[in-house]
């Protein structure tokens, strides 16, 4: 319409060119009529411009665009653009300039300067719906699927403040988690995007007791059989990605012996991929993390230990690696209120560094890594600490970054959509007080205003 509208106009100013030439030929009463009906025609020109102009402004307000000002953008390889503004539509980023001369007329205008942009992070390994009140660890969790998602709001809320837009949720009970994610989606309750796994399929070693509710359906399983029937049921409740415990190793457990065999992670592997679904395997050891990575699972989640080569299968497979380090700090920092003993707590402290230093040798070998809190309860709102162990292990700010962001969209097969700030992705921004390429703490501690899908949803600036 503007393109059309500025032929017009050089239509219309040829004209009036010719007939003030064309007076200088004729009497001077008749310059004089012909001058006026040049001012009148001018001012015609001017007031259609000026209307086009306010309709714009108004299908700027009508459409929802907003301009956000940043001191800078930051995207997930360092790349800078200073005095940056990004144009969102609805839930949609549809432009990135810089200065005021890219604003649309008629957008509204946030101005969040000096803050720096980076893309909404992604948290790969949550358990949302994991919730216990600190101040009374003792008291029991709600039970009843209503109630864990309403108690697992404040995970959510607290996940939203660390500029984790989008979590990857790995096991819930009663489905909970596909409760939330829907919640969430519908706009009934304000979270990060989430993507769910439903039941974790964990190995049976001994047949259910009589009485007991079926086991496959809720993924204790026994057999290659009931392997195919608990995944079949977690894609029948809506499940995104399918989870299974390879391994012992949890909570303060940090044992690692391999659970299932090889063959029944690649049934399993294989019957997720039938159904279209990714596959997250547990696994805290070496040879259940070997096993999980060759069953053919889009990534694997704590394999401490691995050996040189089971890395470089990693990365010649492109396996993702979710190493989870920082969710042993914090079983070891709330030791006293979860009730573990001091042999415990060393165990914890000495598998976190185990876990480190397989990290630092697989980022040294090029293996893909994905951020994972592995948060549970009151962890929410520490999501991203992970990616200060990511920097210790050896990698830049920038490159730790990208673990939350491109390399996560990647893994959750949303690359055109999530971890970028660019034309055609989800408008989640984070907006962060310092320079997040030179030093990670600005990410992890200097969160101050937050948006998912073009809503606001943390503002901490006052």
């Amino acid at each position: 319409m503007r393109t059309e509208f500025v032929r017009s106009v050089s239509c219309v100013t040829r004209v009036i060119r010719a007939t003030v030439l064309h007076a200088f030929s004729i009497s001077a009463v008749a310059r004089a009529t012909m001058a006026m009906a040049t001012v009148m025609m001018s001012a015609i020109v001017l007031t259609a411009f000026t209307t086009v102009a306010h309709a714009q402004a108004v299908a700027a307000r009508d459409d929802g665009v907003t301009a956000l000002r940043f001191g800078a953008v930051v995207d997930a390889r360092g790349r800078s653009t200073r005095d940056a503004v990004v144009i969102i539509r609805a839930d949609t980023i549809v432009r990135v300039g810089t200065g005021a001369g890219v604003i649309p007329a008629g957008a509204r205008v946030v101005d969040l300067r000096p803050l720096t942009a980076i893309p909404g992070m992604i948290d790969v390994h949550t358990h949302m719906t994991y919730w216990r009140d600190k101040n009374l660890p003792a008291s029991a969790a709600p039970r009843s699927k209503d109630s864990v998602v309403m108690a697992a709001a404040e995970n959510a809320r607290h996940t939203l403040e660390t500029g984790v837009t989008t979590v990857r949720d790995l096991g819930a009970s009663n489905y909970a988690d596909i409760a939330m994610r829907d919640s969430i989606n519908k706009g009934a309750m304000i979270g990060p995007r989430m993507f769910v796994a439903g039941y974790g399929l964990s190995k049976l070693t001994a047949p259910p007791r009589a009485g007991t509710p079926p086991g496959a359906p809720r993924g204790r399983v026994l057999d290659t059989i009931e392997i195919k029937e608990a995944i079949k049921a977690q894609v029948d409740a809506g499940a995104d990605w399918i989870k299974m415990y390879g391994s012992t190793g949890s909570f303060q457990n940090v044992t690692g012996v391999q659970t299932f065999t090889d063959v029944e992670m690649r049934v399993a592997t294989e019957t997720a991929h039938r159904f279209g679904k990714p596959m997250a395997i547990h696994s805290y050891g070496d040879s259940g993390g070997r096993a999980a990575m060759r069953a053919g699972a889009e990534s694997v989640e704590h394999p401490a230990g691995l050996d040189d080569a089971t890395i470089a299968e990693f990365v010649k497979r492109g396996t993702v690696y979710v190493p989870t380090i920082d969710h042993n700090r914090f079983y070891a920092e709330n030791a006293a209120i979860l009730g573990y003993n001091a042999k415990q707590v060393a165990e914890l402290d000495s598998f976190r560094l185990y876990n480190l230093e397989t990290a630092r040798r697989a980022h040294k070998a090029g293996v893909k890594f994905a951020m994972g809190s592995d948060a549970v309860y009151w962890m929410f709102g520490e999501n991203t600490r992970e990616l200060a162990w990511f920097v210790k292990a050896g990698m830049t700010p920038t490159q730790a970054l990208a673990t939350a962001t491109t390399n996560a969209a990647a893994l959750l097969r949303q690359p055109t959509k999530l971890g970028q700030i660019a034309p055609g992705f989800y408008a989640d921004i984070v907006a962060v007080d310092g320079d997040p390429s030179r030093d990670i703490e600005v990410v992890i501690n200097k969160v101050r205003w937050v948006m998912k899908g073009g809503r606001v949803v943390v503002d901490k600036r006052q």
